[in-house]
């Protein structure tokens, strides 16, 4: 049961089935697609509500799908590890923000980010040997560290 809880917590790409890795692909296939086609309701749904309402945008339904895209996230938590899936989804979009000043130029960089940062954690785990979860975590950490010095760098040649 050791190994288990450790999983749990920690994640390992072992744990995930084809079925998973299936419905982790058609889970991002449909968050993609619903981004594109919402994006502007999405947009003024996410930054003023009560203007969105005032616009006629039924903001409830909004939320709705927002509220139901998350469930992607518990597809991360099998590979992840529940302590670590916060990192994933905390670090791409602040690296992001560091480089962008635009919602959308933030969320397309905070999507490349994380799927880049994924596939070198994954790929420098097989290498080193090392958790998964936690090797995205430190890709995810030094690519956030290197952009935060690339916005500081950009901000300060501009003046």
């Amino acid at each position: 049961s050791n190994v288990d809880v450790m999983n749990y917590l920690f994640g390992s790409i072992l744990t995930m089935t084809a079925a998973d890795v299936r419905l982790a692909a058609v889970l991002s296939l449909a968050v993609l697609l619903l981004f594109v086609l919402l994006y502007h309701r999405i947009f003024a749904v996410t930054f003023d509500e009560t203007f969105a309402r005032a616009t006629g945008i039924r903001a409830n339904l909004y939320n709705m799908v927002l509220a139901l895209l998350t469930v992607t996230i518990v597809i991360g938590m099998r590979l992840m590890g529940t302590l670590l899936i916060s990192s994933l989804i905390i670090f791409p979009a602040l690296g992001a923000m560091r480089v962008s000043r635009s919602f959308l130029g933030v969320t397309v960089g905070a999507a490349v980010l994380s799927v880049v940062c994924f596939w070198v954690g994954v790929i420098a785990s097989f290498l080193l040997s090392t958790p998964t979860g936690a090797s995205v975590v430190l890709v995810d950490l030094a690519a956030f560290l290197l952009l935060s010095l690339a916005g500081f760098l950009l901000r300060h040649s501009h003046k």
